[in-house]
Formats: C-alpha cells, structure tokens, sequence
C-alpha cells in the first residue's frame, strides 16, 4: 500500500498579516517592548498544523516585490492597501528564522504572486499523487479545490479550523465547479486587492447570475435577458468585469521549483527553534516543544503569572517510536496522549449499568461532565449520551442510543442529579451543555465552573479551546477532535464506533475535571474569583433560558416595512437622479464622487482615495450635508438600504419554524473586555434612534396575550463605572449634573463651550471615552 503523501503549502504574507491583526487591539510584547504578536500567531498555526495534520511534505510561499502581470494589467492592483505596520516589517525577518529553524523550505519567485505559485505546485502535486491543503484565510483559494487539493482556513479566536473540500466550496457559492469561484469575484470584485468588478453587484447576486448563467462571458452575452439597472451597471462595466474576472484569476504555470520531494519534513533545528522561544519569551510555546525544563522568563503564555506549573511531558523513553518525528510534529514528543496516560474510561450502555452509575453520582457534590450530540446548534442536536467524572482519569460514558424513549428514560433516570441544586457541575463550555439538555425538557441546577469561561477571565487574550488548556495546563493532547468528532468538527458521534465515541466522551470530561484543579487557584490569584462565582457563572443559566425563550417577530410587519422602504428607495432614487441631473449608479463610489465634486463641485478640496477615487464614504457624505440636499438624500438612501438587507430581509429568514421565533446565541467570552455578544441572528445591535429604525424594533412582540416585553437600559454604564473608580472631577461633575458626559469631554478636548460642540465634536469625543474604557492605546488613540 503507498503512503500517504500530504501537501501542507502555507500563504506566508497572509497569515503573518492575519497573526498581527489578530492582536491589534492588545498586541504582545516581549520585555524588551519588541512586537511578537505575528511571530506568536504564525508560530501557533503551524505547530497546530504540524501537531494535528502530520504532514508528510511542507512550504511556506511569500510574495516578492517585483510587479506581476496583474499589475501590469491593472496599475490599481492592490494600490489602496496601506503601508504595512512598522512592527509587521519588523516582524517578517523572525518569521523567516522560524521557518528556517525548522528547516521548512520558503518558496518566492519574482513576477508571480504567492497565490500563483501555491497553485502552480498543487496542480503539480495532483499529478503526483498528493492530497494538498492551501494554508490562507483568502477565500479566492476555492477556485483551486479539487478532490485531492483542500482549503485549510487555521482557527482564529478558538473559532476552530476549517478545512473546505469541493463539496463545501460548491454548497458555499452555490455552483457547479469551482472555477466559477473566479467568474463571482469577477463580478463581485474584491476589495482587498482592489479588483472592481461590476458596481451595484454584492456576492449574492454574483453567484445568482453565475449559478443561472454559468460564466462571466455567457453572462455578458445574454444582458438583453436582464432588465433596469442590473442590465445597464452589466453593458457600462462590460470590461471591468472581464478585466476583474482575469485579475482574479489563479495561474498555475509559475516557472518556480516543482520538485516536491525537495518539500519532505525534515527534523527542526531544535538549537535555534529554542533560542528564538527564549529569545521572544514564549513561554507556553516553549514548553509545548521542549517540556517543563524550559524556561524563558516573562512571555506570553506566563507573563501575569511566572509562577504557573509547568507542563507535564513524556519522558524520551516513553516517546512512541512507530512514527517518525519528522512526521510527528516537533511538540508531539512532550505532550502525552490517551495511549500514554492510564486511564479507566467505562461504556455504560445497560439499565443494570445506568443505574450502577445513577447510586455511584448520588453522593457526589461536584462532578464534571460533557454532553455528546448531533449538531452545533443546541437546539437542532440530538442527544446522544452523557459523560461523567469525579475523580482523574476515571470517567462514564452513558450511551442513549437513536431511540427517542430510550433517551427519555436515560433523561428520567440522571434527571434528579442534573437538576439538584446542591451539586455543583463541572464541563467546558457549560452553555451549549445545558442548552442541549434545555431542549431536551431537563434544566440542569446547581454551582457551575466553566473551564472555557475561568480561562476567558485568566488569560482573556488567548485561545480557550479544551485542546488548548489541556496541552497547557496538563502537557496532555486530547484526542484529535475530528478523530472520532467533538463540538467544532462533524457532529457524527453517532455514527462512530462505540469506543471511540466513548473515549472521546469521557476525556472531556476527564480534562474539564482536571483542568478545575488547575484554574481555580490562578482565578484567585488573578483576583476574578468573584466575576467569575457571582457573575459569569450565574450567568451561563440565564443565557440558556433566554436563547431557549427566544423572540417572537411580526414576520408580517417587516414584511410590509420592507415594501415600504423599498418604495422610499425608489423615492428617493429619483430625487437624486433630479438633483444631479443625469441618472448614475448611486452604488457606484467612482460616479457618485464625479457627480459630487466635478458635476455639483460640493468642495473644492475633496478628500480622494489611495486609487485616487473621490471619497464617498458615509463619514465624508456626513460633513457634506449641509452643503446640498443630494448629500441628504444619499445618506437617506443608504440608510433605508442597509436597513432592509441588513434587518428587515434577513430576521423573517432567522424565525424557527419549530416555535415560530428568533432564538440568537449569546457568546460569553468572544471579547476580550467581557461585553456580550449574540450571533446568528445578531440581536444586539437593533437600530433606534431614527423613525426607520424604530419600525424594526415595533416588529420584535411578545409572544402571546400573557406576555409582555420590557425595555431596560444602562446610561453609559462603563463610564459611570470609570468615573467612580478613577475619581476624575470632570466625569464626576458631568454625571451629577445629569450633562451629556460626550459632550462635555468633547468641551475639554477641543477647548469649546459646550453650547459650541458640534455633532463631529461630540461623535470624536464618544470616540476618546469608551476607547480608554476599553484599553485603546496611546498610539490608537
């Protein structure tokens, strides 16, 4: 049988990019004050790659300075993009050692693009056998898709990797071959590299007209089908599209080097790979390769906190053999595994077993356990079984099976446990647990300790996933999360085989276990024992209870809302068609800014962008406003557009069927700073300060006749804190005589009365208040 032969080719410049905007808000330095936050990043990725994937060949590719052909074709190829960040610059040169001391080849060649090359070499690779993943967060990478060629997109903020094959590329662009990934972008254009594409043309309508029309140049051939502005923004921009759709365009014959077996993991430079971890002060990096002897003083992963145990590693003779390092991954030989940690981890698939563990939890007051189920959304899962542990290394899985009454009365028979009040429960990511058992008519009681969310309040900047903990905290890797499944991956626990699902079942449990023993200690010492105990945990109920309660919206409301703005739109599209004179693309920033500036000549010292485009924006149409009512009517019209796609379309399509409301999910500890945050829909951020807003809130009603919703809402609550907490007299004063704390900050910043601050003024100032409320740098600020 031939070995299997796996291609890991990784974006350089992307992911070094995404690494230090990942962490622009709170950036890491070393003691020194040098800016490590990209090496940080990219160094995690790929030891995640190394540790998880095992790949059996590997390459970083990096861009050159050289102009390509698309420059060449395009002067304004990529021209709005800003210089890159001092510290970025300064940062590539260590991202380059890294990969050198883990002797991974760098792959450049001038005129071509990195992207050219990492097609070039897995076109090459497809010929030879290999199954190759492109490492980047650039989604023009699905053009490249095919049965053995994958897009490996790495986890950012524990959001988990995504890996994308052709039937995932297919299904996210609603297309038939992923070539047409190129006709979308041509149509669509592509901000970030400044590709126009067609005016008017957002992702949606893209993919509609390529799924009916199948390319950009068939498209343009049957324009006489279309009709109004779709047809007129398709004939004017004829070239750009076909222009974009080329510039978009991955080439695969890059005249670089193509000999793969030139690309074979090789063992790192384990000298220099710790004298950079010492040199940059990672810490836990530095443990995960090297084990509990290694010691690089006050880095990431230990600044706050010098004195945190190190982790456990496996001795050398305990190192599994049968694999070769080079394919191991270099931190694999200092982590243990299930394999190599005793461990008594017991199926329970009977009555005669579940009651055995029913009377064995009965006398417990902590235990930790893990739900396993059948989807993502809590709401949707079926449950497949329960997990449990209260000792290390000793856990219970109790398997409910597919059947519906037989999972009733596994419920009925842990229910009086679950629901005691007196029992306190241990799990990582509680929320989802009891959402699931929430939806399965079981409320689940008691004292709470969440590993994910104590580590969100000990180490708020880094990743929280249970993988993560567990190699930190215990030198410990779990079980490969897509080896049997788990939260972030398929969701197919049930058509696994029984042991594997078992073991997985029991080591969450088992590793939320032990990980309390591990952070309950460092919340104390961190001071957040009470944010965590007598806010954050209480916490974790109520969010389940409010995304198990959902809304109720008038489906019906919006409905008639939407015809509404939809006829203001067209009101005012002809008003401002009138005011300008001549009809235009009003999506169209180019037209605008020369109907702006050239045609209406609203300001002689127009604001242009990087392309040398007037700027258009809403924050430049804002100062204009009281020049010329057009300005008015423009940022009415785009007010009433970004309503309707935004609010008024997208809420009916977010109500489930099953209880016929809105059930959003709230994330604890997505930020940094603690603030909530509700996803899929997005509930928060519900307009209401203007009439049209005020329409999308009168659709949110309470459920029945017994019902009733009520309003409430801090005043400037964070700052009210701030003022109490710092004591400055010019808060103090401003809150205690009931002023408006926005504008008499903005009086002080600007040296005005504040009668004379301006709505500019006052917007600033709101700006400089909530940024220091929440960490914003001298330099940010």
């Amino acid at each position: 049988m031939a070995a299997i032969k796996k291609l890991f080719l990784l974006d350089g410049m992307a992911l070094v990019y995404r690494a230090h905007f990942a962490l622009i808000s709170r950036p890491i330095f070393t003691s020194k004050g040098v800016n490590s936050s990209a090496l940080y990043g990219f160094t995690q990725t790929l030891l995640d790659i190394l540790k998880s994937q095992q790949p059996t060949h590997i390459a970083v590719v990096f861009d050159t300075e050289a102009p390509t052909q698309r420059h060449k074709d395009f002067p304004a190829y990529k021209a709005q993009r800003q210089e890159m960040p001092e510290d970025l610059c300064a940062a590539i040169p260590h991202v380059c050692r890294l990969i050198e001391s883990f002797h991974i080849p760098v792959i450049t060649c001038d005129g071509w693009e990195a992207d050219d090359v990492i097609g070039t070499l897995v076109r090459c690779a497809e010929k030879e056998g290999f199954t190759s993943y492109m490492v980047t967060p650039d989604k023009d990478f699905g053009q490249l898709v095919s049965e053995k060629t994958f897009l490996y997109k790495p986890s950012r903020m524990g959001e988990g990797v995504e890996i994308l094959g052709l039937p995932e590329i297919l299904r996210k662009w609603d297309i038939q071959k992923p070539e047409q990934v190129i006709d979308i972008l041509g149509l669509w254009g592509d901000a970030s590299d400044n590709i126009p594409g067609v005016p008017g043309i957002g992702e949606k309508t893209a993919s509609k007209l390529i799924t009916q029309y199948g390319s950009v140049e068939n498209l343009l051939a049957n324009t006489t089908a279309l009709k109004g502005k779709l047809k007129e923004s398709l004939e004017a921009n004829r070239e750009n599209a076909l222009l974009s759709k080329k510039l978009a365009t991955i080439l695969c014959d890059a005249p670089c080097e193509t000999d793969l077996e030139k690309l074979k993991l090789r063992e790192p430079d384990r000298e220099r790979l710790k004298a950079l971890m010492v040199e940059f002060e990672f810490n836990s990096l530095g443990r995960r390769l090297f084990g509990d002897d290694f010691k690089a003083g006050r880095g990431y992963g230990d600044a706050s906190n010098p004195e945190a145990p190190p982790a456990t590693t496996v001795p050398a003779e305990e190192t599994p053999t049968e694999n070769p390092p080079s394919v191991e991954g270099p931190d694999r030989a200092d982590l243990k595994t299930l394999d190599a940690v005793p461990h008594e981890y017991h199926l329970v698939n009977t009555p005669a077993g579940r009651a055995q563990l029913f009377e064995q939890l009965k006398p417990a007051h902590i235990f930790a356990f893990s739900t396993e189920s059948s989807d993502p959304d809590p709401k949707q899962a079926r449950l497949i079984g329960l997990s449990f542990c209260w000792q290390p290394h000793v856990a219970y899985y109790m398997h409910f099976g597919r059947d519906d009454e037989e999972r009733k009365r596994c419920l009925e028979t842990l229910r009086p446990i679950l629901q005691n009040p007196h029992v306190e429960k241990v799990g990582h990511d509680l929320k989802y647990d009891l959402s699931v058992l929430q939806w399965h008519g079981c409320t689940v009681e008691g004292r709470l300790f969440d590993t994910q969310l104590a580590h969100s309040l000990i180490e708020p900047e880094q990743r929280h996933s249970l993988e993560y903990l567990a190699e930190v905290y215990l030198g410990y890797t779990p079980i490969p999360i897509n080896a049997a499944t788990a939260r972030q991956g398929e969701f197919a626990l049930g058509d696994s085989p029984l042991d594997d699902v078992c073991n997985q079942a029991c080591e969450l449990a088992d590793a939320a276990w032990q990980l309390r023993a591990k952070l309950a200690p460092l919340l104390k010492e961190k001071g957040q024992e009470q944010v965590f105990y007598d806010i954050e945990s209480p916490l974790i109920p109520a969010l389940v209870q409010m995304e198990f309660e959902g809304i109720r919206i008038d489906a019906s409301a919006l409905a008639e809302f939407a015809a509404q703005l939809t006829r203001e739109m067209s009101e005012q599209e002809k008003t401002i068609y009138h005011l300008a004179g001549t009809e235009f693309n009003l999506h169209s920033p180019k037209q605008l800014g020369e109907i702006l500036f050239d045609r209406l000549k609203l300001s002689d010292k127009a604001k242009k962008t990087r392309t040398g485009q007037y700027a258009t924006d809403e924050q430049t149409l804002t100062v204009l406003a009281g020049e010329h009512e057009i300005v008015r009517r423009l940022l009415e019209f785009r007010g009433a557009s970004k309503l309707k796609s935004t609010y008024v379309d997208a809420l009916p399509a977010a109500i489930w069927e099953k209880t016929g409301r809105v059930h959003t999910t709230y994330q604890q500890n997505a930020t940094s700073t603690g603030r909530l945050n509700s996803q899929n829909p997005n509930l928060q951020n519900i307009p209401i300060r203007t009439e049209q807003g005020r329409e999308i809130r009168k659709a949110f009603v309470p459920r029945d006749e017994k019902h009733l919703l009520l309003a409430a809402d801090y005043s400037q609550i964070e700052l009210r804190i701030l003022a109490a907490i710092s004591q400055e007299k010019g808060m103090l004063e401003a809150f205690a005589q009931n002023f408006d704390i926005h504008s008499t900050t903005a009086a002080r910043v600007f040296n005005v009365t504040i009668e004379s601050v301006t709505s500019e003024m006052r917007r600033k100032a709101k700006m400089v208040n909530f940024g220091i409320a929440y960490g914003i740098s001298a330099f940010g600020l």
